[in-house]
């Protein structure tokens, strides 16, 4: 996967009225982001503790960092963490905990098979492979529904981050192919290159609620439901609820980006022949794309496989095969092995050169990684000072709540909210606890607030650091910022109108005691 190293927003097809925007919206950002930190740092605020205050003046800081890009964005996520042990948060090996987080190996191991990809052309052979299809060239705007279908059915049985490490590499060739039949020299800057990296990142986030293990937040909330309420969700009753949900929203992204990212005039039907020319001309596989492509395979079929046992065995994701895998074979550990071995496998035995090399491996947007991780560490000390509980019990009183309706509608916008500032998995076990707690003490029935906030919390499309898709698709250096936020907040508008619609007319509800 190639990834911008240094400025990862493209800038080339800016006008100059953006240019200067940007340079304001980063120079305020200079002025602005230490002037939030010190006003929340001593404003007392009733309620918030003067840890979960200070956490609350450091986040404020780094979201502001992060909006206006004052600074590059990997290194305001080892500012922040940093200022935290300063404050007293934490110690550093608390604090920074998260960078060694398993889902950040499982970056780093998606990351080097997709520079394999790179490095031995496999690229071009997917594009090729896709662009010559009949049904794609018939239009170019389906290539928006081949990847947001193709992303959100992969991501039901695999995680967001490893179905969209699977796509994007394929869909980053098919752009250079692109531009080559365009004849322009950055078309990876174009507003149609953004909408194929967003359109596949924010797919992969939607799939993922369409089963129990798609994703992590959605076992974190049938656990939390069958703990605090007594109420088992089978694997089809959630199916019942997310599946609907990613149809949906998978529709609406197809829509929005074919509206608002069009495809620039381009015939592909009419260069089939000279494509599959192309095509023709890459020759017999070579030793390289044999090894990376068996290797590649193979991870997805492990990836894939607890799924499957959890979709299929009797026991569902309480089988002791799916429970093995899990502990045994996790999706961090599967990448990482899978990277390794293309170390290992020979490209050419006479030139004594491996199918991936440490120099290959130097490659790959190590600053994405430290983003997410950034993220991460500040999401896990939400949670421990108590400020993420504060907030959504703050609002839940704001709001007056005392339906089931209002609770769902509430805690769908809460769970939402919190999942643009940290990770997904961290959101959903803060937020599920509080939608039930808060809707017991209302007396109403806290089920389906409860599901909704789990649904809510695997939105989050804004920044970034709300999801591992986002950051991946932000890597590539396709997506400018305010790019990525215009078309979030559209789809978490559309994620919080559909989830809350869906889980009122399907979702269950708790029986009534005899």
């Amino acid at each position: 996967m190639s990834l911008s190293q240094n400025d990862p927003t493209p800038r080339g097809n800016l006008s100059e009225a953006e240019e200067r925007f940007d340079r304001w919206r980063r120079r305020l950002g200079w002025y602005l982001a230490p002037a939030v930190l010190a006003v929340l740092w001593f404003l007392p605020i009733p309620g918030l503790s003067e840890p979960a205050r200070h956490l609350f003046a450091i986040v404020g800081m780094a979201l502001t960092l992060w909006i206006t890009e004052a600074i590059p964005l990997a290194a305001t996520a080892l500012l922040a963490p940093a200022l935290c042990v300063v404050a007293g948060l934490g110690s550093a090996r608390e604090v920074f905990r998260p960078f060694s987080d398993p889902v950040v190996f499982l970056f780093i191991g998606s990351f080097l098979m997709g520079e394999a990809m790179l490095k031995h052309g496999l690229n071009r052979r997917f594009a090729f492979g896709l662009l010559t299809l009949p049904w794609v060239t018939a239009s170019p705007g389906r290539l928006y529904v081949a990847f947001a279908g193709i992303t959100a059915v992969i991501s039901m049985w695999v995680s967001n981050a490893a179905a969209t490490a699977m796509m994007l590499p394929i869909a980053l060739s098919i752009l250079a192919e692109l531009g080559l039949r365009q004849g322009a020299a950055n078309f990876r800057a174009t507003p149609y290159a953004a909408g194929l990296m967003l359109i596949t990142a924010f797919a992969a986030s939607v799939g993922g609620m369409a089963t129990p293990v798609g994703t992590p937040p959605n076992l974190i909330g049938i656990g939390a439901v069958e703990r605090l309420l007594g109420y088992k969700i089978t694997f089809f009753e959630w199916m019942r609820l997310g599946f609907p949900v990613a149809v949906v929203l998978t529709i609406f992204l197809v829509w929005r980006f074919r509206r608002h990212c069009p495809f620039p005039s381009l015939p592909l039907a009419d260069n089939r022949l000279l494509l599959e020319k192309e095509r023709s001309k890459l020759g017999p596989w070579t030793r390289g794309q044999r090894n990376v492509v068996g290797v590649f395979i193979g991870a997805v079929a492990f990836w894939m496989l607890p799924g499957l046992i959890a979709g299929f065995a009797e026991r569902g994701a309480a089988s002791p095969a799916f429970l093995w895998f899990n502990a045994r074979a996790p999706e961090s550990i599967i990448g990482l092995l899978a990277a390794s071995v293309l170390f290992i496998l020979p490209a050419d035995s006479k030139r004594e050169s491996f199918t991936l090399e440490w120099r290959d491996a130097a490659g790959i947007d190590w600053g994405t990684i430290l983003l997410f991780a950034g993220g991460m560490s500040l999401g896990e000390l939400m949670f421990s000072t108590g400020l993420a509980h504060w907030i959504g019990s703050g609002l839940a009183t704001v709001f007056q709540s005392h339906s089931v309706v209002g609770l769902t509608l509430l805690f769908t916008a809460i769970g939402i909210v919190v999942s643009e500032t940290t990770t997904n998995t961290a959101s959903a076990t803060m937020v599920v606890p509080i939608a039930i707690a808060v809707a017991q003490a209302a007396g109403v029935d806290p089920l389906k607030p409860a599901l909704a906030a789990c649904l809510g919390c695997s939105m989050g499309f804004l920044l970034p650091v709300s999801t591992g898709p986002n950051a991946m698709a932000y890597g590539t250096g396709c997506v400018p910022l305010k790019a990525m936020m215009r078309h979030g907040v559209w789809l978490d508008l559309a994620g919080w109108v559909v989830i809350v619609a869906t889980v009122l007319l399907l979702g269950p509800s708790l029986p009534a005691e005899p």
